[in-house]
């Protein structure tokens, strides 16, 4: 059995026209987020080109580790909806929020929770909460996290919270003793990456015990810009931690994906990356292998 998943990450959306207004939601962090946007704003490539390479892929299922938005404003949530309503239905697509996300503290209702149909657990009890959850696709078992938290001017970090890394070992034996494909999913890296502690995961150290527990086949993150890959203990085996690079963007970093080609063997798992990078001069896509 061979399941293929594409994997993309900060698409930091373009702010949709009349999102800023009324201009009184640009203040604190919100603000100085926005005038870090206008000093680094960089042409952006079309969205049509990422979509048409991933569709040509056919991949069976697509996650969205974070930061669609740039500063968590409502016409921000509503615009990025309509967008993952384009990229796929809540069982074809998965998705889970990133710091930009969560600039400053946004209602459920009108923020990261209007994302709702694409992050429900496949098992949800009512009034449950909703990180982390379990999306169980053909062989694989996804499982989100949040580390989207509101933070000080300056500070890009994130942090899971003991409720959630207080679930996410019954999540992990429970779709292992299924022998599903575990895919843990968090937009800030279990490991030490570009930006130092501003833009690190508080509690990655807490993770990576419960990681090496319990065990896991991949951790998915983005973040960082830059397709990225490490490796953590396992309980079992060690456990791949892969990166995404920015999805859109065309900047200092050639914007792309990662195609992961999952196949059950014998004695478990083989898993290939294929890292599509988009050259921003011809916007062509190129592979490179990532393993």
């Amino acid at each position: 059995m061979s399941f293929t998943l594409a994997h993309l990450s900060d698409l930091h959306l373009p702010v949709p026209p009349g999102a800023l207004h009324p201009l009184g939601q640009l203040a604190g962090k919100r603000l100085l987020a926005y005038l870090a946007l206008r000093r680094k704003r960089r042409r952006r490539l079309p969205a049509d080109a990422l979509l048409a390479d991933i569709a040509a892929a056919e991949p069976d299922h697509l996650v969205v580790t974070g930061d669609l938005t740039n500063l968590a404003l409502p016409g921000e949530f509503a615009s990025s909806r309509a967008w993952l309503e384009r990229l796929g239905p809540p069982d074809r697509v998965t998705i889970i929020p990133g710091n930009h996300d969560a600039t400053v503290a946004v209602p459920w209702e009108s923020g990261i929770g209007s994302w709702q149909p694409w992050m429900a657990d496949d098992m949800a009890e009512p009034n449950a909460a909703p990180f982390p959850f379990l999306h169980r696709r053909g062989p694989m078992a996804l499982i989100g996290l949040s580390s989207a938290v509101p933070t000080m001017p300056g500070s890009a970090e994130g942090r899971l919270g003991t409720a959630q890394l207080a679930r996410l070992p019954a999540l992990l034996d429970a779709t292992g003793r299924e022998r599903l494909f575990r895919a843990v999913l968090v937009h800030h890296p279990p490991v030490p990456g570009p930006g130092g502690w501003r833009k690190a995961l508080r509690d990655r150290a807490a993770l990576c015990v419960l990681l090496a527990r319990h065990g896991a086949e991949l951790v998915l993150h983005g973040h960082h810009h830059v397709p990225l890959q490490a490796t953590l203990p396992g309980a079992v085996r060690p456990v791949p931690v892969l990166g995404a690079p920015q999805a859109l963007a065309a900047g200092q970093h050639w914007p792309g994906w990662l195609l992961h080609r999952i196949t059950r063997t014998g004695n478990g798992w083989r898993r290939q990356t294929t890292l599509r990078l988009q050259d921003p001069a011809t916007a062509e896509f190129r592979s490179l292998a990532m393993d």
